[in-house]
Order: structure tokens, then C-alpha cells, then sequence
């Protein structure tokens, strides 16, 4: 199955249009270094039991790092019968890239 992709592009009109939601699955410690604002913060090893946390009829926008935990978790929500789920290609370091340059990155 493959997993749906959305640039940081389409992820900032999405988020000014609002009506979804955004999942960070990355640690706490990554969060203190930068994060989007309004974000869901679910560490990617707690989704499993925190899946009654998101509405399988919501928009999902799933990002990490850098692409790949959260195109994991992605490919999860699927199995679980999750419909929009999408995963941010190129995850935070990609925002901070092409969106916002001022945005510190590690």
C-alpha cells in the first residue's frame, strides 16, 4: 500500500485554510528544538494506544524529522482504516527549508 504524500507547501495552505490535523511523531526533545504551532504532539511510539485521540473521518497531516517515522505511522493509520492520511514529505527539515529559514533545525 502505498503511503499518500503532501508537500510543506500544501501542508501551510492547509493549515491557514484549517479544518485538519496536524500529528508530530517525533520525541519531546525534538519538540523543544522546533515545532509547527498547532500541532498534535503523538510521540510516534504512543499512536498505537492513543488512536482514539484522532477521528478516522478528520484530515490527518502526519510529519516528523524528516519523512520517514511519520510515513510509517501513515501507513499504520491505514491499516486502521484511516481514509486521509497523508504524510508530509520531507517532514520539519523541510519546512524549515522551504518555508521558514529562520526555523532552527538539528
Amino acid at each position: 500500500m502505498s503511503v499518500p504524500t503532501i508537500t510543506v507547501e500544501q501542508l501551510k495552505e492547509k493549515m491557514a485554510k484549517g479544518g485538519v490535523v496536524v500529528v508530530d511523531v517525533r520525541e519531546a526533545h525534538e519538540l523543544d528544538i522546533c515545532k509547527l504551532p498547532g500541532t498534535k504532539h503523538i510521540p510516534m511510539g504512543q499512536v498505537p494506544e492513543r488512536l482514539k485521540e484522532l477521528d478516522p473521518e478528520a484530515e490527518i497531516l502526519v510529519h516528523c524529522r524528516s519523512g520517514g517515522r511519520s510515513g510509517k505511522i501513515v501507513a499504520f493509520l491505514q491499516q486502521q482504516g484511516y481514509k486521509k492520511v497523508f504524510n508530509v514529505e520531507g517532514g520539519i527539515l523541510a519546512w524549515a527549508e522551504k518555508i521558514d529559514p529562520s526555523m532552527p533545525t538539528y
